[in-house]
């Protein structure tokens, strides 16, 4: 399907969600640094609240956790691309590894938009932006390298807020519900928040998706303030 258009009600995409996780705090790192990093698979159905997933926590709720950070997405073909790059990780580098709740195939950041719904489940979810690897994501693998790696290769993942609760498990398939900014390219989005590079007509359009993290809109708006 072209990202441009505008997708039938309940289309189904292609896309499974093949794993499912969540993680209570625990100690991270050799400093023992609280974190809900470390997530572990569940089976069977579980709830989706309007801050995330039954079970699963977040140490830090100054930039982690929220409703426009809920539920996080990650697309299982990434995996291949990470295993030839850090082989030494092969262990870690299994679903759940970048500390994600849906490990998903069939669908990446080139085959989505910002602000998109998935019907996952009876659960629907908004596709509201990419993550943002903090110094967690480098003392999971112990290795400084891998935050970066991740923004460098756009391999980022997707926050999804919650629109409608209800539950979800693995082997779900994923529906593309709505698609209300066909014009903004979820992958072009991280590039925008890795490299600060939008355009002017990029930030009019963010700076009105409703589709879109709070402070995205909010950045894009004072972005064009400065410009004026």
């Amino acid at each position: 399907m072209e990202l441009d258009e505008k997708p039938r009600t309940g289309e189904h995409i292609g896309a499974t969600v093949i794993s499912v996780q969540v993680g209570a705090i625990a100690p991270l790192g050799p400093e023992s640094v609280p974190s809900g990093f470390v997530k572990s698979p569940v089976k069977g159905p579980i709830a989706v609240r309007e801050l995330g997933l039954h079970g699963d926590e977040q140490a830090d709720l100054r930039v982690h956790g929220g409703p426009e950070k809920a539920v996080y997405g990650y697309a299982a073909s990434h995996y291949a691309a990470w295993l030839v790059e850090f082989a030494e990780h092969r262990q870690l580098l299994q679903p759940g590894a970048f500390g994600e709740n849906l490990t998903i195939d069939g669908i990446t950041e080139q085959d989505m938009c910002v602000g998109d719904v998935h019907a996952i489940g009876s659960a629907r979810l908004q596709v509201c932006q990419p993550r943002q690897p903090c110094f967690k994501f480098a003392l999971r693998f112990n290795d400084s390298r891998m935050p970066k790696a991740m923004v460098r290769s756009g391999r980022a993942g997707w926050y999804y807020r919650v629109l409608e609760l209800g539950s979800l498990q693995a082997a779900d398939a994923i529906k593309l519900v709505d698609r209300p900014h066909p014009q903004l390219p979820f992958d072009r989005l991280v590039e925008i928040v890795n490299r600060r590079n939008a355009t002017e007509a990029e930030l009019r359009l963010l700076a009105s998706a409703n589709g879109a993290a709070g402070w995205l809109r909010d950045a894009a708006k004072d972005a064009l303030s400065v410009d004026c």
